[in-house]
C-alpha cells in the first residue's frame, strides 16, 4: 500500500508540473501578440514555504516548485508541488500537488494576483503510523515583482488549504506563506498603456 501511494505521488507531481507546460506549448504556438497587450509566456520557479499544519499545530518548512502558464498577461494557470519536511515532530510531514487558474489584478512591475488550486495532499502521521492522500482545495493570493524580461521574484504567496475528508480526523486546514523566484522561458513583453484600458485582454 505504501509503495502504491508513493508511486501515485510521483506520478501526480509529474502530471501537475507537466500539464502547464503542455498548455503553454499550445498557447504560445497559437498566440499572436497585438498592440493592445503582451504575448503569452511560460515560467518555471521554486522557493521556500512555511506552513501551519493543522495536525499537531506545528509550523513546517519546506520547498515549493511551480509553473506559470499565461495565454495573456492577466489570466493563466499555475501548478505547484510543495514538500514540507523541516521542523517536523514525530515524523509528521505534508506534501501537496495542486493546479488551477491564476488571475493578475494589475499590470506593471508589481503584480498582485489571486488563484484557486485543486489537487491532492498527502500526510504522514506520527512515527509513520499511517499516511494517506486526500482531495485538497487552496484559495491563495500573492505579489510578484518583475525584475527584468526573464526573472520574476515571488515576494509573497499566502495559501489556505482545505482537506475536506481526512479519514476519521475530519477536515484539515493548513495555511502558510511562500516566497521564491521564477524564470520565463520566453521573455516578457512590456505592458503598454493600452493594457490599462483593455484590462481583460
Amino acid at each position: 500500500m505504501a509503495a502504491h501511494l508513493k508511486d501515485w505521488a510521483v506520478r501526480s507531481a509529474l502530471a501537475f508540473l507537466l500539464f502547464p507546460w503542455l498548455l503553454g506549448h499550445v498557447g504560445c504556438a497559437q498566440n499572436i501578440p497585438t498592440a493592445k497587450g503582451p504575448g503569452s509566456y511560460l515560467a518555471v520557479g521554486g522557493g521556500v514555504s512555511a506552513f501551519q499544519v493543522d495536525y499537531g499545530q506545528r509550523v513546517l518548512g519546506g520547498a515549493v516548485l511551480f509553473d506559470n502558464v499565461n495565454p495573456t498577461w492577466r489570466i493563466g494557470f499555475e501548478a505547484e508541488a510543495r514538500y514540507l519536511r523541516f521542523n517536523q515532530s514525530e515524523d509528521v510531514t505534508e506534501t501537496s500537488y495542486l493546479v488551477g487558474p491564476r488571475v493578475m489584478l494589475k499590470p506593471g512591475p508589481l503584480r498582485p494576483y489571486v488563484k484557486f488550486l485543486v489537487g491532492a495532499g498527502n500526510i504522514n502521521l506520527p512515527f509513520h503510523y499511517a499516511h494517506g492522500t486526500f482531495l485538497c482545495y487552496a484559495p491563495a493570493a500573492g505579489l510578484d515583482y518583475l525584475v527584468n524580461d526573464r526573472v520574476t521574484v515571488r515576494l509573497l504567496d499566502f495559501e489556505y488549504q482545505l482537506w475536506p475528508n481526512v479519514s476519521t480526523y475530519g477536515e484539515l486546514r493548513p495555511y502558510g506563506l511562500s516566497a521564491g523566484v521564477s524564470f520565463r522561458l520566453n521573455p516578457a513583453r512590456h505592458i503598454p498603456s493600452t493594457a490599462y484600458r483593455s484590462r481583460w485582454r
